[in-house]
């Protein structure tokens, strides 16, 4: 049987389309975001004219925590690590001149993802875009959170609530949008093993199903929409064999567990992103060959679409020169190699397919004792999953304590120099004064009380609740004061 037999058949091991990147190439993203948004939507407008299709938003500290830039909280963090939003009209200098009915736009936020989303739609429709043509995808994946990342801010049941009302939402209202993308990858950078990975990102996703199955959605309403991040690493030949275990194992289980009738909702869609974790800040040079490895993996692996990182990403936020390499990496891949001429080049070959067939059945034994602890949610509580990457992260610092493990250049004494006489490391001036709400309509604060007001004493009910926090976006409310309405209604009904 012939490579193009098999993609696009389930299982899908050897890729959810039949011709895969001969008639659909994978999309370049670049993950962007820092300062102002004046700031981050120049870099897009450099992105997309260095030819990414598809932008991905990295949101700061407090904006993913419900901060606005004068609380306290907030300070040093201020637009650091991505852009700061905390007002509609933030959103709409972040999105200015943006063709949001043309390009994708991908955002990585979750605890605050219903917020920002309805921001997000609202300067949509200010430009009169028909909202069923939107694409993108809000990350919106909160288990994960309680796992590796922390950015939580409800308590484990009103943060599953609104992950699901959000999915719902947008199933109505955006039907091309992604409502999730289901992640492992913060899990991987963590610590967890490729099995860790693939099980604990399988059993989120099934809690998010059954959330939506229990309150009326059907599996092939949801399924077609879910999107899934993972982590591409350097062991090449192991991450191959990952992506490959990847589709099998969720087409599997999706068709086991819910009986779909449509096709689609077997087929595993996801993103990938090389490893920060593995990229050293001595020599960063070296990560444009470690990035190159890891593009290759997820590539050679399937992916449908992949940001690289830049090779000072271990010293500060991109600089517009590494950027540009990172988005060139991926040109070159695409456009000045034979990647694109092959359905499956790894199929048949014994090495692939023994390690995909392992990753499979420890994936699968690892999702069984998830269900055996009744479910990602009652695992999450009791720190099932982040023991168990606490423990491989472990292993993972003793290994190169020991010299097991290397990473080349690390233990040079030689200066963090860029090869090419050039500074990489890009430094953001935190302007608090520039970030703080401004250019707002003639409202009044009465306004505003009276729409916080209102999401305080609303029902516990999904769409009234959506509606709530977009009239308060509408009249100047911010994102602080709306996560802090939440945090009300959440000690209301689940406290």
């Amino acid at each position: 049987m012939t490579n193009e037999s098999k993609a696009g058949k389930f299982p899908f091991r050897s890729g959810i389309h039949e011709g895969m990147y001969k008639t659909k190439p994978w999309t370049i993203r670049q993950y962007a975001g820092f300062g102002t948004p004046e700031q981050t939507n120049q870099k897009f407008k450099e992105l997309i004219a260095n030819g990414v299709t598809g932008l991905s938003v990295a949101f700061d500290l407090p904006t993913q925590m419900g901060l606005d830039p004068e609380d306290p909280s907030a300070l040093g963090e201020i637009g650091r690590i991505g852009v700061s939003i905390s007002n509609l009209n933030d959103m709409r200098k972040l999105l200015a001149d943006i063709p949001l009915d043309q390009i994708s736009i991908s955002m990585t936020i979750n605890a605050t993802a219903p917020v920002i989303y309805l921001m997000y739609l609202i300067v949509a429709e200010e430009r009169n875009c028909n909202l069923e043509n939107l694409r993108g995808t809000i990350q919106n994946d909160i288990l994960k959170e309680f796992i590796s990342r922390n950015t939580y801010i409800f308590s484990p049941d009103f943060s599953i609530y609104l992950t699901t009302s959000l999915i719902k939402y947008s199933l109505r209202n955006t039907p091309k949008w992604n409502p999730i993308s289901i992640s492992g990858y913060h899990m991987s950078e963590a610590g967890a093993t490729s099995i860790q990975e693939l099980a604990f990102t399988f059993t989120n996703a099934m809690a998010y199903i059954d959330d939506l199955i229990l309150h009326g959605s059907t599996i092939d309403e949801i399924a077609p929409r879910l999107s899934f991040f993972f982590s591409a690493k350097l062991n090449l030949i192991e991450e191959v064999g990952k992506f490959r275990a990847a589709r099998d194992v969720y087409a599997r289980l999706i068709q086991e567990r819910y009986k779909p009738k449509n096709d689609l909702s077997t087929r595993l869609r996801f993103h990938s992103q090389t490893s920060g974790a593995e990229l050293s800040a001595n020599k960063p040079e070296l990560n444009l060959i470690r990035v190159s490895i890891q593009a290759l993996a997820a590539i050679l692996g399937g992916t449908q679409s992949l940001h690289t990182n830049s090779f000072d990403e271990a010293l500060s936020i991109p600089s517009e020169y590494s950027a540009s390499l990172a988005v060139d990496t991926q040109n070159i891949l695409q456009q000045e190699t034979d990647l694109l001429d092959h359905v499956d080049p790894f199929e048949g070959s014994k090495v692939v397919e023994d390690l995909t067939g392992a990753i499979i059945s420890g994936t699968e034994e690892l999702i069984e004792q998830v269900k055996n602890l009744g479910g990602a949610m009652n695992a999450i509580k009791a720190g099932y999953q982040k023991n168990l990457i606490s423990a491989e992260a472990l292993k993972i610092s003793l290994a190169f304590e020991s010299g097991e493990k290397v990473m080349v250049g690390s233990s040079s004494d030689r200066e963090r120099e860029s090869y090419f006489g050039r500074n990489p490391v890009k430094k953001i001036e935190n302007d608090v004064s520039s970030l703080s709400p401004g250019g707002k309509k003639a409202v009044t604060q009465s306004m505003i009380l009276k729409a916080l007001e209102q999401i305080e004493v609303t029902k516990l009910d999904r769409e009234e609740i959506f509606s709530s926090i977009k009239n308060a976006l509408k009249v100047d409310a911010s994102l602080g004061q709306i996560i802090k309405s939440l945090k009300k209604l959440d000690a209301k009904y689940f406290g």
